[in-house]
Parts: structure tokens; C-alpha cells; sequence
């Protein structure tokens, strides 16, 4: 299965690179493919492309604010929750991974 995340926290510091770190090795321990973008106080790093977006089975947003460019996840099945949520309750983001896999491409569920 093929992942991309975005990550951002309020201040755009730890958090955020805290919550990249650990759905990567969430998600490559559980044997996905993933990307992430993080969205901290240096700018945007690792920005997705277009075809990662439209090639992700899901998309996996931790954040505890609004990110840039979240129009770009329209057509594709999105899980959000907070950083906090995510840091405290990694299984359950994977869980939800799974979950919503067979879900139209437009669907969201929000932990």
C-alpha cells in the first residue's frame, strides 16, 4: 500500500519531525511504502508531487493546524488527527489506514 502523510504542529519545531519519524517507521514496519511532507517553521520539506498524491492508497495529515495546500488530498482517501492523538495512539492511525483503504477516494475519517 502506498502513503503520504503531512505533518505540522503549531510551532513548526519538534512535533512536527517527531510525528514525520514515527509514521514512517510505523508505516514501513507495517510494510507500506510511504512519503511525508512536513510542513514546520523551515517551510514545507520533502513537498509531495502531484503523482505521489495521486498514486497513495491514503493519505495520513498529523496536525494540530491547518496545512498549506490540503486541496491537493480532495480526490483521495484522507486520515487526520492531531499530533498528540498520533504520538499517543500510533496504532490506531494504522488501524484506520486499513479501515479506510476500501473507502471511496473522497473519504475522510478523522481520529
Amino acid at each position: 500500500m502506498k502513503i503520504v502523510g503531512v505533518t505540522a504542529c503549531i510551532s513548526g519545531v519538534a512535533h512536527t519531525y517527531m510525528a514525520a519519524e514515527v509514521l514512517e517507521k510505523s508505516c514501513k514496519k507495517a510494510g507500506y511504502k510511504i512519503s511525508v511532507e512536513t510542513q514546520g517553521a523551515l517551510g514545507s520539506e520533502n513537498q509531495l508531487a502531484a503523482s505521489d498524491i495521486a498514486d497513495a492508497d491514503v493519505a495520513v495529515i498529523i496536525a494540530d493546524i491547518n496545512i498549506e495546500g490540503a486541496e491537493r488530498f480532495s480526490q483521495t482517501r484522507v486520515v487526520r488527527c492531531s499530533i498528540t492523538h498520533f504520538l499517543r495512539n500510533s496504532a490506531e492511525v494504522l488501524l484506520a489506514i486499513e479501515k479506510i483503504r476500501k473507502a471511496p477516494p473522497n473519504a475522510e475519517l478523522i481520529l
